[in-house]
C-alpha cells in the first residue's frame, strides 16, 4: 500500500555534474534505486488568486504550506493515478499527507474545484477521510485555483539498511502557466535552472549518517535554500520589473537566464 503521510528532514543541494558524479560514487554503497527507479514527475501547484501561498513561503517563515496534485509519467490517461497532497513545513521539519484519486475526480478538481464525494463503502479507509477534511479545510480557507504546471524527471534512490534515508536528483525541471492539466497539458514546459545543474534532495527521518555528512562536505556541496515553484516565480516577477532588460538574472547565486519562451526538448525519461 502506497504511503500517506510522512514525516521528515528535507534538504536541497544544487549540483554540477561533477558533484553529481562523485556523489554517485559515494551513495553506490548505500542506496539502491527505489521501486520505480527513473520517472517523470507532473506536479500542477495550487494557489490564491494573489498568489499568497508562493509569496508568504518566500519570505520564509517558520510554517508555511501548499497544495499540489501529483501524478507520475509523461502521458496522463484512463489509467492514471493522481495524488493530491498537501504539504507543511515548520522549521526543518515537512509533513506531507496525500490522498488517491482517479482521472474523473482529477479532472473534476482542476476544471470546477470540486474535492471527491466518496461513498460510504469502506472502499476508502479512515485515514483517507481524515485527509480529506485536511483538503477541504485548506480549500475552504484559501479558495486556491491551479496556477501552475511544474514537471521533471528524477532519479530516486532508498536506503539499503535504512528504506526511510532517501535521495532524489532532478533534472529537466520545467514549468507553464498555460493549460496546467497534465490530462490535457502533457508534461512539457520551459526550463527554470540552467541544464548543467541538477538537484539534489536528502530526505531523511533525523540526522544525517556520519558517512553522508562526510561525502557531501568532500565535494563542496552545501544545502541551498531553493523552491522550484519560487525559482518560477520570483523570475516571473523580475521579469515584469525589467522587460526592457535583454540581462540575464539571477535565482540566489545561480544566474538564470530569462526562460520565457524557451522550449524543454523532448526528454528520453520515461
Amino acid at each position: 500500500m502506497a504511503k500517506k503521510t510522512f514525516e521528515r528532514v528535507e534538504k536541497k543541494f544544487l549540483l554540477s555534474p561533477e558533484q553529481y558524479h562523485q556523489i554517485q560514487e559515494v551513495f553506490a554503497a548505500y542506496f539502491h534505486s527505489d521501486q520505480y527507479g527513473q520517472y517523470t514527475i507532473c506536479n500542477v501547484y495550487f494557489d490564491t488568486e494573489d498568489n499568497f501561498l508562493i509569496r508568504h513561503s518566500l519570505e520564509k517563515p517558520p510554517y508555511k504550506e501548499k497544495l499540489r496534485l501529483r501524478s507520475y509519467g509523461r502521458d496522463a490517461g484512463p489509467d492514471t493515478l493522481f495524488y493530491l497532497e498537501i504539504k507543511k513545513k515548520y522549521k526543518w521539519v515537512v509533513y506531507k499527507r496525500r490522498i488517491t484519486l482517479n482521472i474523473e475526480e482529477a479532472e473534476e478538481l482542476l476544471t470546477k474545484g470540486n474535492l471527491p464525494i466518496w461513498e460510504d463503502d469502506g472502499s476508502h479507509s479512515f485515514q483517507d477521510r481524515q485527509i480529506l477534511q485536511e483538503m477541504k479545510y485548506f480549500i475552504s480557507f484559501y479558495q486556491p485555483k491551479p496556477k501552475l504546471f511544474l514537471g521533471y524527471d528524477r532519479i530516486a534512490l532508498a536506503g539499503i539498511e535504512d528504506p526511510e534515508l532517501r535521495v532524489t536528483f532532478d533534472t529537466g525541471i520545467r514549468c507553464r502557466e498555460q493549460d496546467v492539466s497534465p490530462i490535457t497539458g502533457g508534461s512539457e514546459g520551459y526550463r527554470i535552472l540552467p541544464e548543467n545543474k541538477i538537484l539534489m534532495e536528502i530526505k531523511v527521518p533525523g540526522a544525517y549518517p556520519i558517512w553522508m555528512s562526510k561525502a557531501l562536505n568532500h565535494v563542496k556541496a552545501y544545502p541551498v535554500s531553493f523552491s522550484k515553484y519560487g525559482c518560477y516565480y520570483e523570475n516571473k516577477v523580475r521579469q515584469e520589473r525589467e522587460k526592457r532588460c535583454p540581462a540575464l538574472v539571477a535565482v540566489g547565486n545561480i544566474p538564470v537566464s530569462h526562460f520565457a519562451g524557451m522550449p524543454v526538448p523532448a526528454s528520453n525519461h520515461a
